[in-house]
């Protein structure tokens, strides 16, 4: 790089350490009584958590200062390796099946999920063809289809786990990044007819799918099968109030939201810390995207500025599908709280992808 480093976003690095420190505190408060329960062990996966939190933090301080062209450089290595984990994990016996889907590689409670960092290996390598084609993304053909066709490549290779959650933010976050590169708005609308079409034949394909849409629309048609989740959550954030029942005081957790240290962390947030702590959260993901968004439009090059859009397109898209679904909104798609749900790939992938961005963030002009 020719430009000379500079101190990192002190800012963003906050951001990020504060969310992480309320994700810890709300993981252990959620699964506290389920971690008892199954495991004997009330701080079960809130070891679990803190030892990913340690490492992703870690990873993230170490990734900050690896310059940020080392990801153009191994792109093509990264995703191919991606390409191939998300095959092996198909295979019965090496591939891990939980909830219905096989989406999980390793032993025992340790696991990893390939189309997690599929995300943000689709992320680097596309911000490589985007600043090397820019010119060619208005044609359709030069341009739009060949940055599209192996994003729906890997989408399709995520849906056969099945994993819609994961494969809808992956294409979600491209689409936003081939949209700021450039590429007409009449494409995309053409395109997206024919995505509308395809969306509602997955739908169609599976009947979990369309109960989903269905609980989605009204979950108390359903509540004791394909309601019950959205309404539980419902239940958990409706008696928060202003103020909150008060840190460990949810009532939810004691078995009426499922796991409630996953994907809907949120809701146990709302019910212990009120209107105010759902706020907090939701403004301190507000200044991380506000300050990725700066680093974007200050990157010294298209690369670094189009990795950037990458990585807050991902995390935002994350954090309004997740909101959009706890608070009944969106139909349930199984979408972690980036920072704060429960999980070792995902939180690990956060925190590396948030390090790529501070390393940005020293090269940028603001």
């Amino acid at each position: 790089m020719a430009n000379k480093r500079s101190t990192p976003d002190i800012i963003l690095i906050l951001t990020t350490l504060t969310l992480l420190a309320v994700g810890l505190i709300m993981v252990y408060s959620a699964s506290a009584v389920w971690a008892d329960y199954k495991f004997e062990d009330t701080f079960f996966f809130a070891k679990r958590q803190m030892l990913f939190a340690g490492l992703g933090v870690v990873a993230m301080f170490f990734i900050m200062n690896v310059d940020y062209w080392t990801w153009r450089t191994w792109s093509k290595l990264i995703i191919l390796v991606c390409f191939f984990l998300l095959v092996i994990v198909l295979i019965p016996g090496v591939g891990m099946e939980r909830n219905g889907s096989r989406s999980w590689i390793g032993v025992g409670a340790f696991s990893v999920q390939p189309s997690e960092f599929m995300k943000i290996a689709m992320i680097a390598f596309l911000a490589k063809y985007l600043s090397e084609n820019q010119k060619k993304i208005t044609s359709f053909k030069k341009g739009l289809v060949p940055s599209l066709s192996l994003v729906f490549l890997a989408f399709g290779m995520i849906m056969l786990q099945p994993d819609l959650g994961t494969g809808t933010v992956m294409v979600g976050t491209c689409i936003v990044m081939i949209y700021v590169a450039g590429a007409r708005i009449s494409h995309f609308v053409g395109l997206g007819l024919v995505g509308v079409a395809g969306f509602i034949v997955l739908i169609l394909s599976a009947p979990y799918r369309i109960k989903r849409i269905t609980s989605f629309l009204n979950p108390w048609e359903d509540p004791l099968g394909s309601g019950f989740q959205i309404i539980q959550s419902l239940y958990a954030i409706g008696p928060g109030g202003l103020l909150g029942l008060g840190l460990g005081q949810s009532r939810q957790k004691f078995f009426y939201l499922p796991e409630p240290q996953t994907d809907f962390i949120f809701a146990i947030l709302a019910e212990e810390l009120g209107f105010i702590g759902g706020t907090f959260v939701v403004l301190l993901f507000a200044l991380l995207l506000w300050r990725g968004i700066r680093i974007a439009l200050g990157a010294p090059d298209l690369y670094g500025s189009f990795l950037a859009v990458g990585i807050i397109a991902m995390i935002a898209i994350q954090v309004i599908i997740n909101v959009g679904v706890v608070t009944g909104l969106m139909p349930v798609t199984g979408i972690t709280l980036p920072f704060l749900s429960y999980g070792g790939s995902s939180l690990t992938l956060m925190l590396l992808a948030v390090g790529i961005l501070l390393n940005i963030s020293r090269y940028a002009k603001y």
